[in-house]
């Protein structure tokens, strides 16, 4: 790809996110730490970079949430907004010590051995889902496979009937949609409509369970207590949902979803897997490398600092990258290239690290190991389908994602028989 003048480079175009990987490497050769022309935001591309940043809340904190509140100017959009509930500061726009509070309301469910656990119960929706279409030799797989696993699995755990899985990722796709703040004036307000009836649902569902405890997320969030014994508000309660929604289905939708591409693309790396299923630990880490299905975050400085030899102002904005950092060839030789054998494929950042490591990242391996594991089982000669593929990537700044994935396979017989 030719060089593009940095001083001209427009970081949150449609057509640098969708296609960011030259850019990513001409920014860590020329300006690792970059200000993106006209604006107080810079722009963190090295893996070492990224890693201080995300490391130190004193210094770069992760009290972001006024840029959700900047929606637009459209006063439609604001009026939408207040039919609902403030948005306050919880689990990923909250530093230490607070942060620690709500954080320990979660931690346990999504525990290592809670989810190990739940790895039976995973494995079957998996195949039930398989179920469904493994006779037709082809599938829009993203639909049928990438997207309802994580749902299922995370409307279990809210206390939501799998029923509502449209409504699910409808709500989930507006909240990360209005993270990623690339959408227009009629997008948003859309978005808008989405997360207030979002909120509403989950406001009743909150008085329900309050009413009449069960054992599910939302019951232990709307009775479990914090501070001086006090229950969490709805505010506090809905931010904690929203973002366990997501959490839970969206970086593995995209993961899953991108490992099989991924797969197609690399014939060689996915042979070596069909004869060595022991590696699919480590090609989830290489998957979730490459893919890196967050593709960065925002974090702000709290004071003047600097941050690879540049000069940060205080309340300067970063986004730090990531996607950019998990193919740092100082760090991961070959960075471009999938390597399902990579010693350190699992020094990744997709999942951030530090105080706000990803809430979900044991669930998203977990369902990314079993999806990988039952597909490469059951069917064989993967392959797109022609004409129905895109290949690209919804419109976020944050979060990357298919927009779709059709495939063709040849079923395999069960147990090699």
């Amino acid at each position: 790809m030719n060089r593009v003048e940095l001083s001209e480079l427009d970081f949150f175009s449609a057509e640098v996110q969708e296609c960011p990987f030259h850019v990513y490497r001409q920014l860590q050769e020329e300006a690792p730490v970059w200000q993106m022309p006209g604006t107080e935001i810079f722009v963190v591309t090295r893996y070492s970079d990224i890693r201080e940043v995300i490391r130190d809340p004193s210094r770069f904190s992760s009290s972001f949430g006024a840029l959700l509140n900047t929606d637009s100017s459209n006063e439609e959009v604001t009026a939408v907004y207040e039919q609902g509930y403030e948005m306050v500061e919880t689990l990923l726009t909250q530093d230490p010590p607070r942060h620690r509070v709500y954080r320990n309301l979660v931690n346990k469910v999504f525990s290592n051995k809670r989810i190990e656990g739940m790895r039976g119960y995973i494995e079957q929706i998996t195949e039930e889902l398989i179920d469904e279409w493994i006779d037709d030799g082809e599938v829009d797989l993203l639909n049928k496979l990438c997207v309802p696993l994580p749902i299922y699995v995370i409307a279990d755990q809210l206390g939501v009937p799998r029923s509502e899985l449209k409504m699910l990722k409808k709500w989930s796709d507006a909240s990360t949609s209005r993270l990623g703040r690339l959408a227009g004036d009629d997008a948003q307000l859309q978005i808008a409509k989405d997360i207030v009836e979002f909120q509403h649902y989950f406001a009743n569902m909150i008085d329900r369970m309050r009413e009449s405890p069960e054992d599910n997320i939302i019951s232990d969030l709307a009775n479990n207590r914090i501070d001086e014994g006090r229950l969490l508000t709805k505010p506090e309660a809905l931010g904690m949902i929203q973002q366990i929604l997501v959490a839970g289905n969206e970086t593995s939708t995209n993961a899953i979803a991108g490992g099989v591409l991924l797969l197609i693309q690399n014939p060689s790396q996915q042979a070596m897997l069909r004869q060595n299923p022991d590696l699919i630990p480590t090609a989830v880490e290489e998957i979730l490398r490459l893919e890196s299905p967050t593709s960065g975050m925002w974090r702000r400085a709290t004071a003047d600092t600097q941050i690879g030899g540049v000069a940060i102002p205080e309340g300067s904005i970063l986004m730090v990258r990531f996607a950019a950092g998990n193919r740092d060839e100082s760090i991961f030789p070959e960075g471009d290239c999938m390597d399902v054998e990579r010693k350190n494929a699992g020094v990744h950042l997709a999942f951030g690290q530090g105080t706000h490591f990803c809430l979900g990242a044991q669930l998203a391996r977990t369902e990314l190991q079993i999806a990988l594991t039952c597909l490469l089982r059951r069917i064989d000669n993967w392959a797109l389908v022609e004409g129905k593929n895109s290949l690209k990537h919804t419109p976020n700044v944050l979060l990357r994602g298919l927009m779709d994935l059709h495939i063709s396979f040849d079923k395999l017989a069960e147990n090699g028989a």
